[in-house]
């Protein structure tokens, strides 16, 4: 398991330019590491992010931004191969909000604050913000938060589907790293074909994505991980979710 920090306090861990970078290959590392299974991503001192750094914004920091690689954020468009959760307390908002949204599941400390915060200052959402917010609430609950900009707390994020996990004040990241271990305690082809067949299927018919998802079983079967499992359960182990 890896735990990526952003370390910000100063700016609620609001993201400039360098930290976006640096980001974008913490996750690059990630991906590449066989010894690695889950990432969990968190802020520093209280709060996960505040989004773009504004203020370097305006003092001229420059990020380029094309139509293709990274996002202003840092890794917002990259596709793992593997899971990353979000624990989050305090603020996740504009594009922080997009970077959480980019985790496979969010922790959120009860007193933390969501919301497209960047609508008062004529920000638009670059990090897929567009892209992921409707696909988990819906397309009228994330417009109601892309147009108003209005904060959400935590009991209306997990009831609306923006998060997965309501933890109490300060225990966000322990959970969010609980969590993980137990993820990654599981054997690792099945689990991440299901993830990917899951994340491929937005963009295919019905028939393609049945087809996508008999080729991601049938190369987790053929990696043995399923008889090996099937044996432990004749054996008597993994029963009563043990």
């Amino acid at each position: 398991m890896l735990t990526v920090t952003i370390d910000r306090p100063e700016v609620r861990n609001a993201v400039d330019p360098e930290t976006a970078r640096a980001l974008e290959a913490a996750f690059e590392t990630f991906d590449s590491d066989g010894a690695l299974a889950v990432a969990v991503l968190t802020g520093a001192a209280g709060n996960f992010c505040a989004g773009f750094d504004l203020k370097a914004l305006a003092g001229g920091a420059t990020y380029a931004v094309g139509e293709t690689g990274p996002g202003p954020m840092g890794p917002t468009r990259m596709h793992l191969g593997k899971p990353v959760l979000a624990a989050i307390e305090g603020y996740a908002v504009a594009g922080g909000l997009e970077l959480a949204l980019w985790c496979d599941l969010r922790i959120v400390s009860r007193e933390a604050t969501l919301g497209v915060f960047n609508r008062r200052f004529g920000v638009p959402l670059i990090d897929l913000g567009t892209v992921r917010l409707p696909r988990l609430v819906g397309q009228g609950r994330a417009l109601d938060l892309i147009l108003t900009g209005r904060p959400v707390r935590a009991e209306e994020a997990l009831r609306i589907g923006l998060v997965e996990r309501v933890v109490e004040p300060g225990a966000a990241l322990a959970e969010a790293q609980r969590l993980a271990r137990e993820i990654a305690s599981y054997p690792q082809h099945a689990l991440r074909g299901d993830r990917r067949s899951v994340l491929k299927q937005w963009s295919l018919s019905l028939e393609e994505a049945m087809l996508a998802e008999y080729r991601e079983g049938t190369g987790a079967m053929s990696s043995g991980e399923a008889l090996e499992g099937a044996q432990r359960f004749a054996e008597g182990k993994g029963r009563h979710g043990e």
